[in-house]
């Protein structure tokens, strides 16, 4: 499935496209408490679909380790006044929601979001498949074991990516039983996975081909990265780009990225290789 539908426009992901962070919470690891005025946040979106983000991925709440639920009224007040602002002036934009609360997705979907990206792949809240079956949406799960809460405990796997492979397996039945089309997988970097983990993950992402769905990988800045380097999140660009480019080469089709010109990069020099 090379194509998904936003908002009644195909989108071919058989060219890998870039997904923009724009975190909107106070304490996220790397970007939080900076967008903190609507100049700010248009500002970054601009400058983000400007670079070339096909996509623009609003966060409402922290999932890094630890890291507390908000609830679907609290994270829906921070949320939409930001998904109003963005599309009253970008309305072409296609905004993904990154939420595991089916409210929340069902009233920023109505709003005019063009896709939902659910840390949980609808685990944390069950209506979640009613929500994205109910619009037609493109629809991102991921793994993840746990809650950001426990997920650092639940690292033991018999075998990392037949596991996660068969968390896939029944996601997909579950949400094809719901009639929902549009579906991109998220292996969870970082999530429920130790910093050796994450790397046997990336070194064998050729092996998600087989789930026929467009996979999206979402390393940037994180603790395998600037752990493994022995530097900060800050420091963690030019590692983030090495990783997006494994990535790349081993068939991912978004990279989800605080950094999108250096992602844009990526893409395109990958595809200048790739065309030969």
């Amino acid at each position: 499935m090379a194509t998904i539908n936003c908002k009644g426009n195909l989108v071919d992901l058989s060219v890998p496209k870039v997904m923009g962070i724009l975190n909107v919470t106070p304490d996220s690891f790397y970007d939080g408490g900076k967008l903190t005025s609507d100049s700010l946040i248009l500002n970054q979106v601009e400058k983000m679909l400007s670079d070339g983000a096909t996509f623009i991925d609003i966060g409402g709440q922290s999932s890094r380790p630890n890291a507390q639920f908000l609830t679907a009224k609290e994270e829906l007040h921070r949320v939409l006044p930001i998904v109003e602002l963005i599309l009253k002036h970008f309305p072409d934009a296609f905004l993904s929601i990154d939420t595991f609360h089916s409210e929340v997705a069902d009233v920023c979907i109505s709003l005019g979001a063009a896709m939902i990206n659910d840390i949980s792949a609808g685990t944390l809240d069950e209506k979640m498949f009613e929500v994205i079956a109910k619009h037609q949406v493109p629809y991102i799960m991921m793994h993840m074991r746990g809650t950001p809460q426990t997920m650092q405990q639940l690292t033991n796997y018999e075998d990392i990516v037949k596991d996660i492979l068969f968390y896939f397996s029944q996601k997909i039945v579950k949400a094809r039983s719901f009639g929902i089309n549009d579906l991109i997988i998220d292996p969870g970097f970082g999530f429920a996975k130790t910093v050796e983990q994450n790397f046997e993950l990336l070194s064998k992402l050729e092996l998600f081909q087989i789930t026929d769905l467009p996979v999206l990988v979402g390393v940037s800045r994180k603790s395998m990265i600037y752990k493994t380097l022995n530097c900060s999140p800050l420091e963690a660009l030019n590692g983030t780009t090495v990783l997006n480019t494994i990535a790349l080469t081993k068939g991912a089709s978004i990279l989800r990225v605080h950094d999108v010109k250096e992602a844009v990069e990526c893409v395109t020099l990958f595809n200048s290789v790739s065309e030969l």
